[in-house]
């Protein structure tokens, strides 16, 4: 057996087993910015946020309780579901920095994303981007020159939700050319666009794939703020008065709540424009976040709930790396169903692949496998591991345990995480032979990916 087969990589053509008579599912990939795992009511009981539309979203199909992004910050995040590489093949390997790094080549120009394989699908789809790019805006790497025909959006990691500046500089675009909308909430801004998208397709009855990376509910950077914004946390006046806060709520824990409520409005928007037009029986529709809410000790900024999880966001502990997740798509995916299976973000590329019908390419190693099985015919996890390495955290998941160290020259600590989701009890002490099981795979894993880019 192959290290390739053993670690679980996947480069190999899409099986195209899906029944397309009624011509090729449309795909809505949505995804959120640092949402903490446990800030919807969905996925804990004990959270205040009022998030209507995305519970209604998890009845609808299956709540995903073990569900990985393949990396705890948002621009490697982003690349490893639109490339369905690690970031140790795609060589983007931390979060872009300032407008330098924002408005560069960021990832490299040769790597083919999702929507460059969707337009080669035998019935090409059309491809719409609504939101946070963050992964480079020089010429040749944003949204439009990268397989999305339409873009309306802000290439950096954060933004002022109604003003549109990443620091001092304008940061919303149609295409490549600045959009100036200044004054109007993003979230609806990229609502909006979404919307638009779907209904113009769906009446044109062409096949749509329609990505919204919300940036939401990120808080804008400091440099974002202006002297008349004393408070952080951005709503629309009516989100804040819909939750019973006053606009001039002063606590950044409530304003964060008017942030995500907000956001569910929007997604409800979105969501309810497929019921409008006929589209949601033959649509496939993913929420994720790209990360876990950060917990950094920042005070007034570090607000995002990750319980039952440990630590947050830019770490390798569960709550940097396990993020809340829905799939919806009517006829195929159990209503109401709750799937614990541990699979990532790397796979939706194989979903969309299995979806369209594309191909996906032999010569390139790819990390993700097709999760459709999983998601309608409760099949087991289509991965033996999961790897994950950032700046100096690392960790690996096979089967319920996973081993994690915040340093390479700490020892590795090993945990039960199905059951122990805090990641509160070392068991290494105890299984010494699972430690090694999993470490061996890590170094497989390490040195494989180092030499098959």
């Amino acid at each position: 057996m192959t290290l390739a087969l053993v670690l679980g990589f996947a480069s190999v053509a899409a099986a195209g087993t899906i029944n397309q008579a009624a011509g090729p599912p449309n795909i809505l990939l949505i995804t959120c910015d640092n949402l903490g795992y446990g800030d919807l009511p969905c996925f804990n009981a004990n959270s205040n946020v009022r998030s209507p539309n995305l519970d209604r979203l998890a009845a609808s199909g299956a709540k995903l309780t073990s569900f990985y992004t393949a990396s705890p910050t948002c621009s490697v995040s982003r690349t490893c579901l639109l490339t369905g590489r690690i970031p140790q093949r795609h060589g983007l390997l931390d979060q872009l920095p300032g407008v330098k790094g924002n408005y560069g080549v960021g990832l490299e120009q040769s790597e083919k994303l999702l929507p460059q394989y969707l337009k080669d699908a035998p019935t090409p789809y059309v491809t719409g981007c609504f939101g946070k790019w963050n992964i480079g805006f020089a010429k040749g790497s944003r949204p439009t020159e990268r397989g999305f025909d339409e873009f309306i959006g802000h290439a950096s990691g954060n933004m002022d939700y109604f003003h549109h500046n990443y620091r001092e500089r304008h940061d919303l675009y149609q295409g490549t050319e600045e959009l100036h909308r200044d004054g109007e909430y993003s979230t609806t801004i990229f609502a909006d666009a979404a919307i638009d998208f779907i209904q113009q397709n769906g009446a044109a009855k062409r096949p749509w794939f329609c990505y919204v990376p919300f940036n939401a509910p990120h808080f804008p950077t400091a440099g974002n703020k202006r002297p008349d914004q004393p408070n952080i946390w951005q709503a629309p006046d009516d989100a804040f008065r819909a939750i019973g806060l006053s606009p001039d709520e002063s606590d950044p824990r409530l304003r964060y709540e008017a942030v995500v409520f907000a956001l569910d409005q929007a997604i409800g928007r979105i969501l309810k424009s497929l019921e409008d037009t006929s589209q949601t029986a033959n649509t496939f529709v993913f929420f994720m976040s790209d990360n876990g809410a950060f917990r950094l000790g920042r005070k007034g900024l570090d607000v995002g709930i990750n319980d039952p999880l440990r630590s947050g966001g830019v770490t390798c502990w569960e709550g940097g790396l396990r993020v809340a997740a829905i799939a919806s798509w009517p006829n195929h995916i159990k209503p109401g169903s709750v799937i614990d299976e541990p699979f990532w973000s790397p796979d939706l590329l194989f979903a969309c692949a299995e979806l369209s019908g594309a191909t996906l390419p032999t010569t390139t190693s790819l990390d993700g496998k097709n999760p459709l099985p999983l998601l309608t015919e409760g099949a087991k996890s289509p991965h033996e591991s999961l790897f994950f390495e950032y700046r100096d955290h690392a960790a690996l998941r096979k089967g319920d345990w996973k081993i994690v160290r915040e340093d390479p020259m700490q020892p590795w600590q090993l945990f039960q995480v199905k059951t122990d989701k805090q990641e509160s009890e070392n068991l290494a002490a105890v299984y010494p032979e699972k430690v090694q099981d999993l470490a061996t795979t890590f170094l497989q894993w390490q040195a494989e990916s180092a030499s098959n880019k």
